[in-house]
């Protein structure tokens, strides 16, 4: 069903209503206040209520004589309540300014009228006139799709309207709905949901209940259009603020509601997520080697043994393995890789580049990996523990290659390095863990000396665990990272901030990044600092995703401003450091503007888990590139 450009039911994204309703209490100011925190807080709608009650009401219960006593209240506060044509046409203008839809449930077919004039994409009914055949073929005559609360009906009711509303050819929607205000949890009966889907229509969930929760779990169940009271005080006189939500709480429903709508993911199948894939690596097992074995050994299953981290060989293949020839020396104590059952890429002696290319390592891997090839630089991707390691342990000779150095995220005691962190105190310990980073590459300088002046990408901070800052924020965020720079010793290194991708991998969860994302704002630092930026390739694709921005503009505006780029691929807001042609990043035009606008910039493969496989993931990210870069 589509209302207004949104097509509603066909994916998982909900179609959410505030129902104002009579809550303005018949006050147009009222009105306009809650329209504008409806905007505030992102819903799709903002619905209203018109009513002709000479139409709507019988003569007797007009006689405020002779009705009812509960009659009468109704009918007084609907006079006292009611807005003028003139007012709803007004509303209706300025809920479109806001960008929200506007709607208006008619009561009666003379209020359907006046609605019609005033131009609605769809017609809401109450649940009162889920039976009311009349009104309802007098709605569809105006061709517009409607919308049906199901409170008050029996199943027989609502199979006739059904089947009533289909023989007519009309697009709908049914709510599920109990119709008390507010309602009380155990008759809401959310489970009629599953009822309702048997319609092959789009279903959705009217509330009337306290709080949220009921709201949010319907869109697990599979509603998609959620329709709740809106008020600005829920003690204002009248019978609906009761079962209102107020700003904050509404606020909070349709965030859950959108949380919601990224989980829900899809039922086809098991995908193991990044973010899982990184923990795997770090909790999970593997099959390690138990004795020493020699290239040609015969694999038998007390050579092996199950241990943590699992960055080696599943042991689901324990029983698989046996019987297979050694294809290398494996050291006790080591892990096993699929490549040892056959089919290991390795190195190439050399590799054509048109501009400096450089090989992640590790203090304890870098000579095994450059046994095989001979990079023009390496990029240490150092830890907290290798600022405080000898360094002639694995730096045994003079090299011919330069070196850069990626500082560590993580220190001791869990402190994540945070330049731009208002906590003063949490700041000045990062700049001091950054200056002991400074310090350990310049002695490591005597080890690589064609390097004159070695640059160190550092992870800048401004990552937040709840939620992402607004600009007002950012800008302070950016003036204590030029602040704590400025704090630092710099003489003899160049530091290249990195960008950042929209939602990091910290501690084995996300968090959210503030800073260096946006591009006019690393350019922005980039003028005031006089400094370059190590661009993420994968990084930057994400954050082109999560905004909506254009990676190869995003690459065209930071390319002048950047001294060496970190190249893998990327999928989605977090699918980050995915091998070389195994995401989506748009390869054939990011390299022509890398060679163009930054052709003395260096690289390296920064495929996750690259050196794996004594560098297997490295070999194919070059291989794939070479020629192009």
């Amino acid at each position: 069903m589509i209302v207004e450009n949104l097509e509603i039911g066909k994916d998982d994204r909900v179609f959410i209503i505030a129902e104002i309703g009579m809550n303005h209490n018949g006050i147009y100011e009222n009105a306009i206040k809650l329209i504008d925190q409806a905007a505030e807080i992102g819903v799709d709608c903002v619905k209203f209520q018109m009513r002709d009650l000479q139409e709507l009401y019988s003569k007797d219960a007009l006689d405020k004589t002779s009705s009812d006593l509960s009659t009468q209240y109704t009918i007084g506060l609907l006079e006292k309540f009611e807005l003028t044509f003139e007012e709803y046409i007004s509303i209706a203008e300025y809920s479109r300014s806001k960008g929200l839809i506007f709607m208006c449930t008619p009561w009666d077919k003379s209020s359907a009228d006046a609605i019609e004039k005033i131009g609605v994409p769809a017609f809401k009914t109450a649940s009162a006139d889920m039976t009311n055949f009349d009104l309802l073929e007098y709605l569809v005559q105006k061709n517009l799709p409607l919308i049906l609360s199901t409170g008050m009906s029996s199943k027989e009711e609502i199979d006739e309207t059904v089947e009533f509303l289909t023989r007519l050819k009309v697009d709908f929607a049914l709510l599920h709905c109990n119709s008390t205000y507010p309602a009380p949890f155990k008759d809401i009966n959310l489970r009629y949901l599953e009822q309702l889907k048997k319609y092959n229509i789009p279903i959705g969930y009217s509330g009337h209940e306290r709080g949220i929760a009921v709201s949010i779990a319907s869109v697990g169940m599979g509603a998609r259009i959620i329709e709740r009271h809106f008020t600005l005080d829920r003690g204002m006189e009248g019978p609906d603020h009761t079962a209102s939500l107020e700003y904050d709480d509404f606020k909070r429903l349709v965030e859950g509601i959108r949380e919601v709508e990224l989980s829900l993911g899809s039922n086809k199948d098991r995908v193991v997520t990044q973010g899982e894939l990184i923990n795997r690596e770090n909790l999970a097992k593997s099959i390690f080697a138990k004795v020493e074995i020699s290239e040609g050994d015969i694999f038998s299953k007390d050579m092996f043994e199950i241990k943590s981290p699992g960055q080696g060989l599943s042991p689901q293949y324990l029983n698989k393995i046996i019987g297979y020839k050694a294809n290398r020396n494996i050291e006790k104590g080591k892990p096993l890789f699929k490549s040892d059952l056959g089919g290991l890429i390795n190195a190439k002696k050399s590799y054509e580049f048109n501009r400096t290319w450089a090989l992640p390592v590790r203090f304890h891997d870098i000579n095994s990996l450059l046994e095989n090839t001979t990079p023009e630089s390496v990029e240490f991707h150092m830890s907290f523990k290798d600022i405080t390691e000898d360094l002639s342990q694995f730096l045994t000779q003079e090299y011919a290659c330069e070196y850069i150095v990626h500082a560590p995220e993580l220190f001791e005691d869990d402190h994540l390095l945070d330049l731009c962190t208002p906590d003063e105190n949490y700041r000045k310990k990062s700049i001091a863990n950054l200056q002991r980073v400074i310090d350990k590459t310049l002695s490591m300088q005597k080890y690589f000396p064609k390097t004159k002046t070695p640059q160190i990408v550092v992870h800048c901070g401004g990552f937040t665990k709840d939620e992402i800052l607004p600009l007002e924020k950012r800008a302070q965020y950016y003036e204590n990272l030029i602040d704590s720079i400025e704090q630092l010793d710099l003489n003899g290194v160049q530091l290249l901030p990195e960008n950042m991708a929209p939602f990091p991998w910290l501690f084995g969860g996300q968090r959210y990044q503030n800073i260096f994302i946006d591009p006019d704002e690393i350019i922005e630092f980039c003028k005031k600092t006089n400094l370059k930026i190590c661009q993420d390739i994968s990084h930057s694709h994400l954050a082109c995703n999560k905004f909506g921005w254009s990676h190869l503009e995003y690459t065209k505006k930071l390319a002048p401003y950047t001294d060496h780029y970190h190249i893998s691929d990327g999928t989605g807001v977090d699918g980050e450091g995915i091998q070389i042609g195994e995401g989506n990043v748009d390869f054939d035009n990011i390299y022509p503007i890398i060679n163009q606008l930054s052709p003395k910039a260096s690289f390296i493969p920064e495929v996750w888990q690259g050196h794996k496989n004594n560098g297997e993931g490295f070999w194919i990210s070059l291989e794939r590139m070479e020629g192009r870069i």
